[in-house]
């Protein structure tokens, strides 16, 4: 098992092998391409995937996971790494759960932090928001589920398992024991099927806005140019931890 501190009471216990599992989760995800360079974004060892880049932000609930229920946003630029495997670069991603957080800036280097995130369903319209401190409206992303979505285009945008990319650090005392690596890791999504054996996933209309930029949680360097397609899908989900890539 991998485990936080404190040693006698862990903040998070984790498989290594199995990894970190979910079940009965639901989320809405929009791809987009990105209108500004995003190098100074990218550590070495990662480049965008296409040009111009494309990236995307995905925000769900969690209703159990081994490390708890919570809610999830993340912001990601699709990437290439020095393997030729495709996967997304997290630059900013934020938790309802203190377990959740710990256990992926400790394991994964996922930038987590802690904020207000919301999954709603209201009328024939599916909303997230990220808000941080609670009321500051960062990003709001609305879409109208009236579609299955089938074909290439979904095992493209979320193949099985899809590749995660972030930054560990730690930083070092008076000279001593810092790392900085480039940790790749995964997520391996089962999606729901329904009676007739058709994924439970659904497309239609949708736009995302930076409603308040904020300099201190920037969610919006990421600027959306063409916005592509919004998906809402339910399913499992297994984390797990492929290798460290690089140590800076």
């Amino acid at each position: 098992m991998l485990k936080g501190i404190p040693l006698d009471s862990p903040l998070y216990e984790v498989d290594e092998e199995r990894g970190i599992e979910y079940r009965n989760c639901e989320a809405i995800t929009g791809f987009f391409t990105i209108k500004n360079d995003v190098e100074d974004l990218l550590p070495e060892g990662l480049k965008p995937y296409s040009k111009p880049a494309q990236g995307g932000i995905w925000i769900s609930h969690y209703s159990f996971s081994t490390v708890g229920e919570y809610h999830e946003y993340l912001t990601v630029i699709q990437v290439e790494d020095e393997q030729g495997d495709m996967g997304y670069y997290i630059p900013y991603i934020y938790v309802t759960n203190d377990s959740a957080l710990a256990a992926g800036r400790e394991l994964a280097g996922a930038p987590k932090k802690l904020a207000n995130i919301g999954l709603v369903k209201e009328f024939d319209v599916v909303m997230g928001y990220l808000e941080r401190p609670t009321g500051k409206r960062l990003v709001t992303f609305v879409m109208k589920p009236n579609t299955r979505a089938m074909g290439e285009m979904i095992d493209f945008i979320l193949p099985k398992p899809t590749y995660l990319y972030s930054v560990r650090h730690l930083p070092p005392i008076k000279g001593k024991g810092g790392v900085t690596q480039l940790v790749k890791w995964y997520a391996d999504i089962d999606f729901h099927t329904d009676p007739k054996g058709e994924r439970v996933i659904f497309m239609g209309p949708g736009n995302i806005t930076y409603d308040s930029p904020s300099v201190i949680d920037p969610v919006h360097k990421v600027e959306i140019d063409a916005f592509m397609t919004a998906i809402y899908f339910q399913f499992d989900m297994k984390l797990g931890f492929v290798d460290i890539l690089r140590e800076y």
